[in-house]
């Protein structure tokens, strides 16, 4: 599961902001390693949201620091959906 949100969000970070799926690891953090701005970050987590079908409230977006923190809260979301 976690594999394929990884792969889900490479696919929707080369989309909307250029990122190389090759680059988007679990460490990797949004703005400072794969360079998302904020503007780029509402659209990533936008097509998140409708991918996975999720609810990622703009709290919690704050918090989403890494990639691998996106994983981990769709992962939770979508078996708490």
């Amino acid at each position: 599961m976690s594999q394929d949100v990884l792969a889900g969000l490479a696919v929707i970070l080369e989309e909307v902001a250029g990122v190389d799926p090759a680059d988007v690891t679990p460490e990797k953090t949004f703005i400072d390693d794969l360079d998302v701005d904020s503007l780029s970050m509402v659209e990533v987590v936008v097509a998140a949201e409708e991918k996975f079908s999720v609810k990622i409230p703009d709290d919690d977006v704050k918090s989403l620091k890494t990639v691998g923190d996106a994983v981990s809260y769709i992962q939770r979301a979508g078996v708490a959906a």
